[in-house]
């Protein structure tokens, strides 16, 4: 990780920090979920570099990205991402959007496809009405308040207990990417959000739909988004959660890499 640099974005009034591999390669942008930032990516952006130009930027309020007091909805997340290709003058980059970060790829993808060379969506936050109205309604905004009033120890030591396999690294990486996220990003989770089959259905390039068996999307759900958009690729990773890319990094990866290379 050392030759890598990390620089920051003016776009859309905000400052995005990002983190950067370099080198004369495709690009490839990295979206992370809530509560996560871009060095969340770090053990992917290792298995990518030699061939990608991997680009880990932090959302609005998240990381050391600017934390302005409003602008959190998704169309405010796809604008920065928009603004960051053309600030960094990309040529088409590969988007990889997980969680939030997989929302806010589809609406790029769906309203800027012009941008982009192809689309990867690991369980994006696809949510039906009644799920967004419940995920709004539940404690985990409070949640993060009480993280927020703790110390880096004490949310490692929290961390290390619920998820015991993975490495200190990690654990620390998503520590302080906790910590570093502003209350005002929870604004992300206000209904409704948008359409997201009207947005894939628009979607115009190579893009796959990773998902597991235990996380936000379903198969039946994975299948339905197929049938609209049969240029849709989907891809299931069994024994894993929603955070399929840290439950099973190794087949996670090796999907990721065939469909970049399908593209290639």
């Amino acid at each position: 990780m050392t030759a890598w640099s990390s620089s920051m974005c003016d776009t859309n009034g905000i400052k995005i920090q990002y983190t950067r591999t370099g080198g004369n390669k495709p690009p490839l942008i990295l979206l992370h979920g809530l509560m996560t930032n871009g060095l969340c990516w770090t053990d992917l952006a290792r298995v990518l570099e030699g061939e990608y130009d991997v680009i880990m930027p932090d959302a609005r309020g998240h990381g050391k990205s600017s934390a302005p007091d409003d602008g959190y909805r998704y169309e405010d997340h796809a604008n920065d991402v928009v603004g960051l290709i053309k600030a960094l003058r990309l040529p088409a980059p590969f988007l990889l959007g997980h969680s939030m970060g997989g929302m806010t790829a589809a609406v790029v993808a769906g309203r800027h496809s012009k941008l982009i060379r192809g689309l990867i969506l690991a369980d994006p936050t696809f949510l039906s009405t009644e799920m967004q109205r419940e995920v709004y309604g539940s404690d985990v905004a409070d949640n993060h308040r009480r993280i927020l009033d703790m110390t880096m120890d004490e949310v490692m030591a929290e961390a290390r207990t619920r998820h015991p396999d993975r490495s200190s690294e990690m654990l620390e990486l998503f520590a302080r990417a906790r910590l570093q996220t502003c209350m005002e990003a929870f604004a992300v989770l206000t209904p409704p959000n948008p359409d997201f089959r009207h947005l894939v259905r628009a979607i115009d390039v190579p893009a796959l739909l990773v998902f597991s068996d235990k996380g936000v999307v379903s198969s039946a759900l994975a299948e339905e988004l197929q049938r609209l958009n049969p240029g849709l690729q989907i891809e299931q990773i069994r024994d894993a959660g929603h955070a399929l890319h840290l439950d099973q990094p190794e087949r996670f990866a090796d999907v990721v890499k065939t469909f970049l290379h399908s593209v290639d």
